[in-house]
């Protein structure tokens, strides 16, 4: 999230959420045995293990702005980690992460490096700057609200608190965080990495539920080598078809394509929805797939040659015993679409992809096929 909202601020919430589920599942890939990645445990993200210096706590930030002295990133995290309800004994190590860089006349720099005295020197430096009036305000502002929470604590507790604390700045956008992240995969082909991915990010977003939201190492381990298992194949994978529905607006659309024309002229009205729907989701895929994997256009071409040839054979089959031309071309159509596929490869298209083709070949008058049956 950037210091200036976006018109939608939901939008905005999400994205920065998303980000928040990514360092999630980059961290998942260095999980060792017996630890797993909880979101939204003690925070935004944490690294638990049966074993306390092997457990961390991060909280993330996808900000643009600096980080300086007075920033609330770091006063409202630090407010959060000394609540009572915060076990910070659970964890070694306290991380904000944040995209951001330091200020440029920022003491916080150098907090790494310091001893804990050397930290709380450094916030009380900070707010030793707050004027009387600041402090006594009636409304102050949020960050000064924030500054006295956290300097009003015990200086022991705050001590155990930062003492544990690391800035983590700089961090990747969620654009670099997701090409390092497509890096990490061995034996995926170029053109599946961004579908390995998504099936990751789903995955994860599958494990929460309303008392937990945890990703063991067994588990993450298990659906990597599924993933893997599928994606690596190097000849060909197809994207998912799922059985696209047409929204009002697309199937108005369309009603001038030759191959909706085709099924009116059947009176195979009911059929136009997922016809449309068949269409669209081949044309999207076609777009998707052409500037990375030109292969995928090349054997949906091939084919779409084979569909046709069968489909040619069935209408002749058709004409040699039409009684009632409507009535059977409705047949013919049904037939048509609820044949399975036949094997391209080692592989069985999803028959939506099979009926996306018939209706694409349908389109093109120079193919000079149709629906209608005539003897």
């Amino acid at each position: 999230m950037s210091d200036k909202q976006t018109k939608n601020a939901a939008l905005t919430t999400a994205l920065a959420f998303h980000y928040q589920v990514l360092i999630g599942l980059d961290k998942c890939f260095s999980l060792k045995d017996e630890q797993s990645i909880w979101f939204e445990k003690d925070g935004d993200v944490s690294l638990v293990s049966n074993k306390i210096d092997k457990s961390s706590q991060t909280e993330v930030k996808n900000y643009a702005a600096t980080l300086t002295d007075h920033h609330e990133n770091l006063w409202n995290t630090l407010k959060n980690w000394l609540d009572v309800n915060f076990k910070h004994e659970n964890y070694s190590v306290l991380i904000l992460h944040t995209t951001q860089a330091f200020g440029s006349t920022t003491r916080l720099e150098k907090w790494n490096s310091l001893p804990p005295e050397g930290r709380l020197q450094i916030l009380k430096d900070i707010f030793a700057e707050r004027s009387k009036e600041e402090l006594e305000a009636e409304n102050p502002k949020n960050i000064v609200k924030l500054q006295k929470k956290v300097m009003a604590s015990q200086n022991e507790k705050l001590l155990d608190i930062i003492t544990k604390v690391t800035l983590f700045t700089e961090a990747d956008d969620l654009e670099a965080l997701r090409e390092k992240i497509l890096m990490k995969p061995i034996g995926i082909p170029k053109y599946n990495l961004e579908r390995y991915l998504e099936g990751l990010v789903g995955f994860v977003y599958e494990q929460a539920s309303n008392c937990t939201w945890e990703i063991s190492r067994k588990l993450f381990s298990a659906k990597c080598e599924e993933l893997t298992a599928f994606f690596h194949k190097r000849e060909f994978t197809f994207p998912p078809f799922n059985g696209y529905d047409p929204t009002n607006v697309e199937i108005e659309k369309y009603q001038d394509k030759l191959f909706v024309k085709k099924i009116i002229d059947i009176d195979h009205h009911a059929m136009i929805s997922d016809a449309i729907g068949n269409w669209v989701e081949l044309q999207n895929s076609l777009i998707e797939e052409l500037d990375e994997y030109p292969l995928y256009a090349k054997k949906t071409k091939a084919y779409q040659k084979q569909i046709i040839k069968r489909f040619i054979i069935n209408y002749s089959s058709a004409q040699l015993t039409v009684n009632d031309p409507l009535k059977d071309s409705k047949i013919l159509y049904n037939n048509t679409i609820n044949e399975m596929p036949f094997n391209m490869g080692n592989d069985i298209p999803p028959i939506e992809y099979k009926n996306g083709l018939i209706h694409d070949a349908m389109d093109d008058d120079e193919k000079n096929i149709k629906w209608k049956v005539e003897p």
